[in-house]
C-alpha cells in the first residue's frame, strides 16, 4: 500500500487528511477502526478535571525572560489549533536572528500528575482524517498551552545567531512569556511573501543539507478528495507542499540539531536516531522507478535522485514514498555520559533531537525540560530519561499501525468498486510465496501470487477482489493474451 509516514524529522502531522467532508461509508469505518486498535477516545475525568485546572492558571513572568514585544508568528496547516510553535526572524548584520518558542508544556502539566500520566498512556497524538486522539486534553492543547494569538503563553525560547551561511554561531535556551501575533496557514504565509528572512533562510539551511549528503524526503500525506467521476466518490491525491513549508520544517530541524549537540556537551539526553538505508528496499525502490517513468541511473545516489523530484508530480511522490522504506528504522536513544555509538540520524546526517511538539509528542517536554536546567539528571527526571525510548517506541509502532490500516482502508474502499479491471505494475522484490508490486496508476503497493516475474520487470495485474473491511486487495497476474 502506499506509504503513510510524514517525514520523521518535524513535529507529527496527519498522513492522511481530508479536503472536505468524510464521504460514506469511511466515516464509519475510521470510527471501527479506532475501535479496532484501540485509539484511545475521551480522557478519563480526573484528567480533564486536572487540565481544566491547570489551563485556568494565570501565565505569570516568574523568572522567566519577558519577550512578549517580540513579534512571534504561527505558521501551520489551516485550522490547526495545536500550535506548537511560534517563529521569529530578522537580518542581523551580514547573518540572521531567529528566535523559536516553543509551548511549554510543563508549565501546566505537573510532574507525577494525573495529566502527565495519561500522557505516558498515549505516547504521541494518533492523527486520522476526521479527528485525532491527542496527548494532552484539548482545554491545553489547543487552548492555554497552545501559542495562540489570544495573549500571553509560557514558552521555551531559542535564540539563534546564523552567519551569512545559515550556519548556527551561538544559541540560547530560556524559559520566557511569549504572545504570538498571528496564527498563519502556511498558503497566507507564502502569499505574503514567505516571511522574510525565513525565505533567505530557509534555503540556506538546506544547501548545507546537501553538504553533509543529507536525505530529505518530505513526503507529503494522501489527501482524500471528491470526485465525482469516481464509483467511491472520491479519489487519493498527494498534498502539495509549498515551498515555505520546507522552509519553516529548517528552522524546527536546526533547533533540533543545536539541541542535541547541547545534551551531547552535556552528557545527558535524549537523541532521534536512523539507522543507515535498508538495501533491499533501496533496490525495490529502483525497481518502482521503472514503472514510474523516473530515470534513475545506477551510478546516481539516493540523496542526488531526491533532489531532482518533484513534489508534484504523483509518480515523483510515489518514488519518494519507495525510498522512504528504505530509509533505516527510527528509533530514541536516551544516555548519560558519552553518546551511543551510530546515534546520528543518518536521514539528516547529525545528531538530532526531537523538541519542538511537546504537545503531540511526550518526549518533547522532558528533552526542553533538560535543556533548561544544566544539572545532570538524576532521580525521578533520570528515570523519565531512561523509560522514554521504550515508551515512544510502543506509541510509534502504534500509531503506525493505525496510520497504515487507514491508508489501506481508503484505498480498499476506492477499489472495491473495480474488481475486475487489469493494471499496469511493476515487480518490486519476492518474499516466500509472493512477489510485492506497484501499480503505476493509482499508485497502490500490492501483492501476488509467486510465480511471477524477477524485481523490476513490468507486469499486468488483475484485481480479483477487494475486502474493504478486512482492508485486503487480492491481486492475481493477468494472463498473456493469446
Amino acid at each position: 500500500m502506499a506509504a503513510t509516514a510524514a517525514p520523521d524529522a518535524h513535529a507529527p502531522r496527519a498522513a492522511l487528511r481530508c479536503a472536505a467532508a468524510i464521504p460514506s461509508p469511511l466515516s464509519a469505518d475510521f470510527d471501527a477502526l479506532r475501535d479496532e486498535l484501540r485509539i484511545p477516545a475521551d480522557f478519563p475525568d480526573e484528567v480533564t478535571t486536572a487540565a481544566a485546572q491547570a489551563a485556568a492558571r494565570p501565565v505569570a513572568l516568574d523568572g522567566r525572560a519577558d519577550l512578549r514585544d517580540v513579534p512571534f508568528v504561527t505558521i501551520d496547516p489551516p485550522g490547526s489549533m495545536d500550535l506548537d510553535q511560534a517563529y521569529f526572524g530578522e537580518r542581523d548584520g551580514d547573518g540572521y536572528l531567529v528566535r523559536y518558542a516553543i509551548a511549554d508544556v510543563a508549565y501546566f502539566v505537573e510532574r507525577g500528575g494525573p495529566i502527565e500520566a495519561e500522557a505516558w498512556r498515549r505516547g504521541a497524538t494518533a492523527y486520522a482524517p476526521d479527528k485525532r486522539a491527542p496527548v494532552y486534553p484539548q482545554s491545553l492543547s489547543e487552548g492555554a498551552a497552545s501559542l495562540l494569538p489570544d495573549g500571553d503563553r509560557p514558552a521555551v525560547c531559542f535564540t539563534l545567531r546564523l552567519d551569512a551561511r545559515g550556519a548556527v554561531t551561538t544559541m540560547r535556551v530560556e524559559r520566557a512569556v511569549v504572545r504570538s501575533t498571528r496564527k498563519m496557514s502556511y498558503q497566507e504565509a507564502q502569499d505574503e511573501g514567505g516571511l522574510p528572512p525565513l525565505d533567505e533562510i530557509g534555503p540556506l539551511r538546506i544547501a548545507l543539507e546537501q553538504e553533509r549528503n543529507a536525505i530529505r524526503l518530505d513526503v507529503p500525506g494522501q489527501e482524500i478528495v471528491p470526485d465525482p467521476a469516481s464509483p467511491a466518490g472520491y479519489a487519493l491525491t498527494l498534498e502539495t507542499q509549498l515551498p515555505i513549508e520546507g522552509w519553516n520544517e529548517q528552522i524546527s530541524l536546526m533547533v533540533g540539531m543545536e539541541s542535541a549537540r547541547v545534551m551531547i556537551e552535556r552528557g545527558a539526553g535524549l537523541l532521534r536516531v536512523t539507522a543507515p538505508t535498508w538495501q533491499p528496499a533501496l533496490d525495490e525502490a529502483r525497481h518502482a522507478a521503472r514503472v514510474l517513468g523516473v530515470d534513475w541511473p545506477a551510478d546516481v545516489a539516493v540523496d542526488d535522485i531526491v533532489r531532482t523530484l518533484h513534489r508534484d508530480d504523483p509518480h515523483h511522490m510515489a518514488l519518494l514514498a519507495a525510498i522512504q522504506r528504505a530509509m533505516g528504522r527510527a528509533s530514541y536513544a536516551a544516555f548519560t555520559g558519552a553518546p551511543p555509538a551510530d546515534s546520528v540520524h543518518s536521514g539528516l546526517a547529525a545528531h538530532y533531537a526531537h523538541v519542538t511538539a511537546p504537545m503531540r509528542r511526550l518526549c518533547d517536554r522532558y528533552v526542553l525540560d533538560l535543556l533548561c536546567d544544566a544539572t545532570r539528571p538524576a532521580g525521578a527526571v533520570a528515570k523519565a530519561l531512561d523509560d522514554l525510548p521504550p515508551t515512544m517506541a510502543k506509541a510509534d509502532a502504534h500509531n503506525g499501525r493505525f496510520e497504515h490500516a487507514l491508508v489501506d482502508l481508503v484505498e480498499a474502499r476506492l477499489l472495491e468498486h473495480r474488481v475486475g479491471e487489469t493494471f499496469d505494475a511493476v515487480v518490486l522484490s519476492h518474499h516466500r510465496d509472493s512477489a510485492r508490486i506497484q501499480l503505476a496508476e493509482p499508485p497502490v503497493r500490492a501483492a501476488v501470487p509467486d510465480p511471477a516475474p524477477p524485481p523490476g520487470e513490468r507486469a499486468k495485474v488483475k484485481l480479483r477482489d477487494v475486502d474493504a473491511r478486512a482492508r485486503r486487495l487480492d491481486f492475481a497476474l493477468a494472463p498473456s493474451p493469446g
